[in-house]
């Protein structure tokens, strides 16, 4: 869709949207509207009640003055808003022209806020705007009959300004509808070799890609990962993105994400209710995916690597079993007890080998990783663990900042304890209690002294509670979270 901006005027026709302050009287843009159309803006505000009042609407079809339709929108305060409500805004906007089937409209966006200009609240909107306007139907043999909304135009004092910072806006939005089609995708079209050919197009916005094959993976020793993957047809694949934006030889931000394509548990089975949604078990790779091309699309100043380890986890003859046990890359072995615990398997051997390769800045990975998660948290927020206060503390500021939100659970030596095995030096399950929390003390035990944490994201990045901004099962979640991150603390 297109999005632009420019000056403060109202436009000959067709839809135009006011945003309107609680209690305020008609001023710019508004005032001007209810004089072409001979004061009904007006009269429909006082016959409808219409006071401002945040989230509430008014629309108003056949106005007069040139006009089809003008949609009013509360406010509220505006001194209460924070940037995040000016994307939410913006994405409600979105959704009530889907509705009544605009393919175009014009909004009027300066908003008054003392902490941000015209031309960062207008870029802010056109985020919200841009992040709703997604759809998935791809595999629709009959396409809906409505034209999807084609065109924003946004009026603010500062157009020039608007679409400077609308640019890197605009970037992580298209990173998160890459996140979004990756989940959404159907299992038998996207495997893990067909997921790795997906990153091939990114390397024209500058990145480097390497994708390493099982015989690769087998030299260097990655039999954690490798055994997840052994009883299914499709190949395993390690796809790294480099992204190379700031000062040559600095230490890159590191970015792992599990890509299980589909889990079926392997021979520790799942039950069939519910199977097919188990094919998001890749969210937290598609995130890095989608994060990846939105650093290099905005030009980040950083230097950073999204390494994503593919497999399937299917159970046939030549499956893994449970009591296997099998030699990580570090050297460490692991007794699987549970098949069904793969994700932990894949990201130990992508975690050592990217602090061995790499030597990042830090290491955060997300992944699709326990249920127990959703018991303790529900869908409002990821697990975080982390070995460092510093980086928990930054990750929390930049969730509350985009609303991707983070909530820190405990990593401790009596934890640790639990996975401990009489065979083997770790085993990959501590059973039923703090099965969140075991997991990620698992996931520690390949890190090393690298400051590092663990997003599980498996209530957050499918089927997550649908907002203004975001209407698809596969969410997207965590692109903003980290872009975020990155921008505040890390660029240069």
């Amino acid at each position: 869709m297109n999005i632009s901006f420019t000056p403060p005027k109202l436009p000959r026709s067709g839809v135009a949207i006011l945003l309107i302050p609680e209690g305020a009287r008609l001023t710019g843009i508004a005032a001007e509207a209810d004089r072409r159309t001979g004061g009904h803006v007006g009269r429909a505000m006082t016959a409808a009640g219409f006071t401002g009042r945040r989230d509430t609407t008014l629309d108003i079809v056949a106005p007069g003055g040139g006009l089809s339709r003008i949609i009013l929108f509360g406010l509220g305060a505006p001194t209460a808003l924070r940037p995040l409500d000016l994307e939410m805004l913006g994405g409600a906007v979105a959704g009530v022209l889907q509705a009544v089937k605009a393919e175009a409209a014009t909004l009027a966006a300066d908003v008054a806020l003392a902490s941000l200009s015209p031309a960062e609240a207008a870029a802010l909107i056109a985020s919200g705007v841009r992040l709703r306007v997604y759809g998935f139907t791809r595999y629709k043999s009959k396409k809906p009959d409505a034209r999807p909304l084609r065109e924003v135009n946004l009026l603010t004092a500062d157009a020039s300004g608007a679409r400077r910072r609308f640019a890197a806006l605009e970037a992580v939005a298209e990173g998160v509808h890459l996140a979004r089609d990756l989940v959404n995708e159907p299992p038998n079209i996207l495997h893990p070799v067909a997921f790795a050919a997906r990153l091939k197009p990114l390397v024209k916005l500058g990145l480097k890609l390497t994708i390493l094959t099982p015989a690769q993976m087998k030299r260097l020793g990655m039999n954690a990962l490798l055994g997840v993957a052994q009883g299914s047809a499709h190949e395993a694949r390690l796809a790294i993105l480099e992204w190379r934006g700031g000062k040559a030889g600095e230490a890159p931000l590191a970015f792992i994400g599990k890509g299980v394509t589909f889990d079926t548990g392997g021979i520790s089975i799942k039950p069939a209710q519910g199977m097919e949604d188990m094919k998001g078990d890749m969210g937290g790779a598609a995130c890095v995916a989608g994060l990846m091309m939105a650093l290099a699309k905005r030009k980040a100043r950083v230097n950073a690597i999204g390494a994503i380890g593919l497999v399937e986890n299917m159970p046939d003859g030549n499956a893994q079993r449970p009591g296997d046990v099998v030699t990580s890359m570090s050297g460490q072995t692991i007794a699987v007890l549970n098949t069904d615990a793969e994700g932990r398997l894949v990201l130990a051997d992508v975690l050592w080998y990217v602090q061995q390769r790499f030597k990042p800045r830090f290491m955060i990975d997300l992944a699709t990783l326990t249920g127990a998660i959703l018991v303790a948290l529900g869908k409002e927020h990821a697990g975080l663990f982390s070995n460092s206060d510093e980086l928990a503390q930054r990750l929390g500021e930049a969730g509350y900042a985009t609303g991707e939100k983070v909530w820190r659970m405990p990593l401790a030596p009596e934890y640790d304890k639990i996975i401990d095995h009489d065979v083997a030096d770790v085993k990959n399950t501590g059973g039923r209690y703090a099965g969140s929390i075991t997991a990620a003390q698992f996931l520690q035990r390949f890190v090393n002294n690298v400051p590092w944490a663990h997003l599980d994201v498996a209530g957050t990045a499918m089927d997550a509670p649908r907002s203004s901004i975001n209407q698809s099962w596969g969410s997207g979640w965590g692109v903003r979270l980290l872009d975020r991150l990155v921008a505040q603390y890390y660029e240069r």
